[in-house]
């Protein structure tokens, strides 16, 4: 009997086509079933780009635009109806098909952004009109030169672009099964990667196993060869990969289910609920991303990995919004009021049980780009923030909250998920709007359905993660560059200084005047507020004693693959 990896979400997926989805959750399955052409090395930290279905790493021009990558023959999609009985490889076209998919307008891709504006000619091909797209159309800028060779070629030297193609939502899909299932292509996964897709009970369990096409593949990692790297060397040399034959996924919302299911055994990994975090760990207090295991859970041979996201969290204003968007005065000091008016380090005490550390700029701390002397989120201060208000005309009704300058009611929506975590922080906002005596509206929906609108922009205020990408400060910046909006930009802020800023900075390489651009986007941003800056959360990942191979990577979101279980 094939060996069965029990693992956990802790908010529902989306659904399952790479071009369409960029939510944590659906990517994390997407990692598993699709591939791209190159990949993060499992174990290497600082993290290392590596050959993931190519020969070796691209070829790239002397003028850093032309990328040639050679593909590795043999490598076959899982089998499907729609390849009709006939076993089917993967081939530089089907690359050339999938990128030239993120600009369909008909598929609506979040992930467009990525390569619209830097292929050669995949921008002049997004402009057909719906339904007047044509796959077939020649494009300068991308060619499959013969049936392993893919030739890309960029406008701009990019020093990220690389990183976007070990992004899951660049993966290679089969024609063939797209154009089969175009009704619904979310729910049909056909790829190359370790596994496929066996069951799936949206929003509440996910069952992968392993695609018997899959290519021999070794852990080739070798990381640093001490401690948990050696180890995990150790354990799984000579394994061919994927080691589990079924990964069962259970969508588990609240925090202390997920941790109770752990702790019985019937989930492998997990990592330990925030309010739960003072009952579980000792921390020490000058340094809470120190940490051990109470001696009731050591004693079971749990182990523990904390680390620091590679992330920023925050809550978005919608910037179209008639009564909380646009960037006249008025509307500018009313966002900065409210930000003003929420205590972000209370939260991070009472809600976070001091397992974050404040949000202060865009970029993330110990990714290149971050300056740690630059502030630019909004302090507490409810007393400013009520003169503020007062300045602008939002006045004091008779029913003891303030009106719009034009005398209308004022009210803000914040969506919000029915999870008790949601629930303290949907509080916190509550005495923050109550200090400001601004009227606050508490929507509640499923994490999907909250997704789904923030990208049509029909939510008012929500909050935010974004996990890393690849280790680029652009991966953050991009969240508020102007074309992203509906995208990524889900506070659809547009301001041409930090758009034409933007741009300028991905010509150039890490530098003082890179950082100074990256400053310079950070104030503008600070100045219009369309984001409540939170913070970074601390996360302490845990596996059961009999887990072997699990170490957590900063930008792959699943080690599924690498994982043993031996129970």
């Amino acid at each position: 009997m094939s060996k069965v990896l029990h693992v956990n979400y802790e908010v529902a997926e989306v659904g399952f086509d790479p071009a369409k989805t960029n939510d944590l959750y659906s990517s994390g399955i997407n990692e598993n079933i699709f591939d791209t052409l190159v990949t993060y090395d499992y174990l290497a930290r600082p993290v290392k780009l590596v050959p993931n279905v190519i020969e070796a790493m691209p070829e790239l021009s002397a003028d850093g635009r032309t990328y040639t990558f050679h593909l590795k023959k043999g490598i076959y999609f899982s089998d499907d109806p729609a390849f009709k009985g006939v076993k089917r490889e993967l081939t530089a076209e089907d690359y050339v098909y999938s990128l030239k998919r993120l600009v369909d307008p008909v598929v609506h891709s979040p992930n467009g952004y990525l390569v619209s504006d830097k292929i050669v000619g995949l921008e002049e091909l997004s402009h057909a009109p719906r339904g007047k797209f044509d796959y077939n159309t020649p494009i300068p800028g991308l060619k499959a030169l013969d049936r392993y060779t893919l030739q890309i070629t960029i406008k701009e030297p990019n020093s990220s672009f690389l990183y976007f193609l070990g992004m899951i939502h660049l993966a290679a899909v089969a024609r063939e099964v797209m154009e089969t299932y175009a009704d619904n292509t979310m729910a049909h996964p056909v790829g190359t990667g370790p596994y496929v897709l066996k069951e799936w009970k949206p929003a509440n369990k996910i069952v992968l196993e392993a695609n018997p096409n899959f290519r021999h593949v070794e852990l080739e990692s070798v990381g640093s060869g001490k401690g948990l790297d050696a180890e995990i060397v150790k354990d799984l040399k000579g394994k061919t990969l994927p080691i589990a034959g079924r990964v069962e996924v259970s969508v588990i919302e609240e925090e202390q289910p997920r941790w109770l299911s752990f702790i019985n055994q019937e989930q492998d990994i997990a990592f330990i609920p925030l309010n739960g975090a003072r009952k579980i760990l000792n921390v020490d207090p000058r340094n809470p991303g120190k940490v051990s295991l109470k001696p009731e859970y050591a004693s079971k041979g749990i182990r523990i990995q904390p680390e620091l996201l590679p992330e920023i969290t925050y809550y978005f204003f919608n910037m179209k919004d008639p009564v909380i968007g646009g960037y006249t005065r008025e509307r500018i000091a009313l966002r900065r009021a409210l930000a003003m008016s929420f205590d972000r380090d209370q939260a991070i005490r009472d809600i976070r049980q001091g397992r974050a550390v404040p949000m202060e700029n865009i970029i993330p701390r110990n990714f290149v780009g971050n300056n740690p002397n630059l502030r630019a989120s909004t302090p507490y201060d409810p007393a400013l923030a009520n003169a503020l208000l007062d300045r602008f005309g939002y006045k004091i009704g008779t029913d003891g909250y303030r009106t719009q300058p034009n005398g209308e009611p004022l009210e803000v929506e914040l969506a919000v998920t029915p999870t008790a975590t949601d629930r303290q922080w949907s509080e916190a906002w509550q005495a923050a709007f109550d200090s400001v005596k601004v009227h606050l509206r508490i929507k509640v929906a499923k994490w999907n359905e909250n997704y789904k609108a923030s990208k049509e922009g029909s939510l008012q205020m929500h909050g935010n993660a974004w996990t890393a990408d690849y280790p680029g400060a652009d991966n953050f910046l991009q969240l508020l560059y102007g074309p992203n909006s509906g995208q990524t930009n889900d506070a659809f802020f547009k301001n041409a200084e930090y758009d034409r800023l933007f741009l300028e900075s991905l010509k150039l390489p890490d530098s003082p005047e890179r950082n100074a651009i990256y400053d310079r986007m950070n104030k503008i941003a600070a100045s219009y507020t369309p984001w409540v800056f939170s913070d970074i959360r601390i996360r302490t990942y845990v596996s059961n004693a009999y887990v072997h191979g699990y170490k957590q990577h900063p930008i792959l979101i699943t080690s599924w693959r690498y994982m043993d279980v031996q129970k």
